[in-house]
Parts: structure tokens; C-alpha cells; sequence
């Protein structure tokens, strides 16, 4: 699919999300699913007011091409500077949070906020798309409540400000991340614009993105929290969309070598003693379910020595590959 000047190979993208779609998980992601994958919102007044502190939001993984950049603020001048700053910084494309239902976002006018005021969302769009030639979209959410559904209004104003594609998560503010996705708002979105729809939320499998992508018409999806311990999603739902498996299951022995890259990468990036603890959470994902996974957790808990970490994980999938049964025999064998 196209977005502005860019193409993309891969339909499914990954979501923005604080705190997690850091370099390391973007470059996880990419590796194992070849999927795009967003920044974590970043602040549009912390780039312009004090860039040396934001600029670890603003770094791409090694060779991340096309690199997509999430910002979020309320004022047009900064949003467009922190724009142009961004693609400095080697941005391909940027992204303006207008969904974010976090109550700090919104009391201070950004996130959200900006769907109930159609007047400074159209300056602020037209304020940073004159500033940049690359891709600009925008990530919306349904609206306010169920009964202020804004998603089609706020894509068409996006439209009118010179917005190359939209991205829709159906749910509204007061929903939170709770509750289901209303995935007809994304169809009632498609049918207002001629732009690209990306559709996000509640997609788990290769099936719902289909799914999605059939009852919405949307052009492309873009996956959350369904990606959290399983990067496979991505090249599940890419051979779904060509006509393949929609099932990918990983090997214990692939699945150790993703969870040591991406400790090593951590490490790397952060240091050892903050590498393993935001690793710790991603452990957690990638074991979820799996024999002994408690046992791991509470073993690596508070470790501070990357190699100590790095033995209790190759002693626990040791024990997984010792314990699974014959290929002839395993419950996934035959889903492709």
C-alpha cells in the first residue's frame, strides 16, 4: 500500500505504545515480521523546549527505513517544528496523536482533545503538513462517547488539511483499552475518505486482520497489543493476506534466539542494569503460558547480571525442548 510517496510492502504495522515501542522492539518486530512499526508518542513541547532529553524518542534502530515518528502536543507551532525537527532526525513519516484518552494528554489540549475542536485540529494539521513534504497521517479513535461518534467528521478534516493517510482505533475515550473495538466506525470512516484507512484493535490473529480488513474495507491494520510476546503475528497475518498459513509457530529453539536477541539488543541499548529490567516485561509476553514460565519469572526477578539472565533463559527453553513431544505428534504440526 501507499502512504504519500512511501510504499509498503507489509499491510500491518505496529502501534504506537508508551513505554514499549522503543528502538529494540521496533527492530524485534521488524526482524521477525517485517512490519513498520510507529515510535511511542513523543511530545511535540519536550522536542522544541528541551531536544537533548527527547532525542532518545527520536532514534531510529540501525538502518530503520522508513522510520515513523508519533507526535503529540496541542500548540501548531511546536507540533510543526517538532515535525521538521523529527525529519531532521531522519523521520520518513509522521504521525499526529489525536486519540490518546490519557487524562494529562487531554487536559493540557492534545491527544483526544483535539477531536472536540475542529477548528484548532484543521490549524494544526495545515500548520505541519506546509512545514513537511514527507507522509503525514493521523490517529484517531471513534470519539468522545458511543453517543459522539467524531471519526468520520475529524478524517475529513484531516483530508481537507493534506493528511495522506488515517488511522482509526474504534473505540472511544470514555472506553479507555477496555471494551471491544467497534469496527463499523472504521468502514463509516473509509466511505467519508478516498485516503488510505488504517484499521487498529483487537486484532490478535492473522483472521481478525483479514477480518478487519474485509468488513471495514480499510486498506491496512495496524496491531497493539496483540503483538506483545509474539512478533509472528506480523509475518502471519503478511502470508494470510498473500494466500498462505495464517498460523506461525514458532520452535522453542526460534523462539529462544528472538527472546536472547532481544535481550542483548536491550543491553546494547540501555545499559544491563535497565536493558534487563524493561526486558523483564517482555519475558513475561514471550513465556506466557508456557510450562515453568513462573518459575523463569520469579528467577530472573530483580537480576541485575545479563549473563545470569541469559542462562535461567536457555535452561528454561532447554527444559521446553526436552519435554516436547515428536514433530508427528505436536498439537501445531500441522497448522502450517
Amino acid at each position: 500500500m501507499n502512504i504519500g510517496n512511501l510504499t509498503f510492502e507489509n499491510k500491518a504495522f505496529l502501534a504506537p505504545m508508551a513505554g514499549i515501542t522503543h528502538p529494540v522492539f521496533r527492530w524485534m518486530v521488524r526482524e521477525v515480521g517485517g512490519a513498520v512499526g510507529f515510535t511511542e508518542m513523543v511530545s511535540a513541547e519536550g522536542i522544541v523546549r528541551d531536544f537533548e532529553r527527547a532525542q532518545k524518542y527520536l532514534e531510529p534502530f540501525p538502518g530503520e527505513k522508513p522510520f515513523a515518528v508519533q507526535l503529540f502536543g496541542a500548540d501548531p507551532g511546536a507540533v510543526a517544528a517538532a515535525a521538521v525537527i523529527s525529519v531532521e532526525q531522519g523521520a520518513d513519516l509522521i504521525d499526529i496523536n489525536m486519540g490518546c484518552p490519557v487524562r494529562k494528554v487531554v487536559k493540557a489540549g492534545a491527544g483526544a482533545a483535539l477531536m472536540r475542536d475542529p477548528g484548532k485540529l484543521a490549524a494544526l494539521l495545515r500548520k505541519v503538513r506546509a512545514a513537511l513534504h514527507c507522509p503525514l497521517t493521523v490517529k484517531i479513535r471513534s470519539g468522545w462517547t458511543a453517543g459522539e461518534i467524531l471519526a468520520p467528521d475529524m478524517a475529513r478534516i484531516a483530508r481537507d488539511s493534506g493528511v495522506d493517510a488515517i488511522i482509526v482505533h474504534p473505540r472511544t475515550v470514555a472506553q479507555g483499552f477496555s471494551g471491544k473495538a467497534d469496527w463499523p466506525v472504521i468502514e463509516r470512516v473509509k466511505k467519508a475518505v478516498e485516503i488510505p484507512v488504517i484499521g487498529n484493535g483487537d486484532i490478535r490473529t492473522a483472521e481478525d486482520a483479514l477480518r478487519m480488513m474485509d468488513e471495514t474495507g480499510c486498506e491496512g491494520i495496524m496491531v497493539g497489543r496483540g503483538v506483545l510476546g509474539n512478533p509472528w503475528i506480523f509475518s502471519a497475518i503478511r502470508g494470510a493476506i498473500g494466500g498462505g498459513s495464517a498460523m506461525i509457530v514458532p520452535t522453542p529453539a526460534e523462539r529462544e534466539a528472538v527472546v536472547c536477541s532481544h535481550l542483548d539488543r536491550n543491553i546494547r541499548f540501555f545499559g544491563e542494569r535497565d536493558g534487563i529490567k524493561d526486558f523483564y516485561r517482555h519475558l513475561s509476553w514471550y513465556t506466557k503460558g508456557m510450562r515453568g514460565c513462573a518459575a523463569l519469572r520469579k528467577q530472573v526477578l530483580g537480576e541485575e547480571n545479563h549473563e545470569e539472565v541469559r542462562d535461567a533463559i536457555h535452561r528454561f527453553f532447554a527444559l521446553t525442548q526436552r519435554d516436547r513431544p515428536p514433530e508427528d505428534e505436536h498439537p501445531d504440526a500441522s497448522s502450517g
